[in-house]
């Protein structure tokens, strides 16, 4: 068991990080490119995109490039300590980059959906810039965000081309699920790769379900967002 459980545990390490650093960047990126108003802003929205488009052996080779021990910067983070081949925290970067534009495209329509006037309502109120993204903004781009969260999730937890370039399969240490069945189905060990199919067809299922249900809510909360702050704002 140790064969699918290690692999899946790892898999699910590796997906949370990477989900965890793509809420972050992916939203602030999107708000950014949303509120941007320039005429460089379809060519740095196309630029972050790209890793949705392009093949995962062409960016686990530009990560190589980047952050390997000859590349860019490579030596460099060497130096202070730094090494991403070969370990787990370099598959986390590889199902970073390859979930991004999931996070960033969700986002980014979401907030540019949101209703201007009433963040123009908040502002004549007295409210900061920050409290009217927190407040207002934020609250009601939540389900395109959300979405996007749990799609970027699932993309990374079923990562292979750009972890197996950067990470390598190394049992129990760099060997997620779709690396792990690679290698079982090379091996001809068919039934260590039906289980660890089933497991991730199962995984997968599990995760829809529970975006179904998380997403809905949300849905509705955004209507309550709405009345909650025309409230405030009749009070004043």
């Amino acid at each position: 068991m140790d064969a699918v459980w290690v692999p899946l545990l790892l898999s699910l390490k590796v997906a949370g990080c990477a989900t965890l650093l793509n809420a972050i960047l992916g939203v602030a990126a999107a708000f950014a490119i949303a509120r941007w108003r320039s005429s460089a802003r379809d060519v740095v929205d196309a630029l972050l995109t790209l890793p949705l488009v392009l093949p995962p052996t062409v960016l686990g080779y530009y990560l190589l490039v980047l952050v390997g021990r000859r590349g860019v910067f490579g030596a460099w983070m060497e130096s202070i300590g730094i090494e991403l081949v070969f370990t787990w925290q370099g598959a986390v970067l590889a199902s970073t980059v390859v979930a991004f534009p999931l996070v960033l495209k969700s986002a980014r329509a979401a907030f540019e959906g949101v209703d201007h006037q009433l963040e123009n309502a908040a502002r004549v109120l007295g409210i900061s810039e920050a409290g009217i993204f927190f407040r207002v903004t934020l609250p009601m781009a939540m389900p395109g965000i959300v979405a996007g969260v749990l799609l970027a999730f699932a993309r990374a937890l079923g990562e292979f081309g750009a972890t197996l370039m950067i990470a390598g399969n190394l049992p129990g240490r760099t060997q997620t699920l779709s690396v792990a069945i690679y290698e079982a189905v090379q091996a001809g060990n068919d039934d260590t790769a039906n289980l660890l199919v089933l497991v991730t067809s199962v995984t997968c299922i599990v995760l829809l379900v529970i975006a179904a249900r998380l997403v809905p809510p949300t849905r509705r909360g955004d209507g309550y967002e709405r009345r909650r702050f025309r409230r405030e704002a009749a009070a004043r």
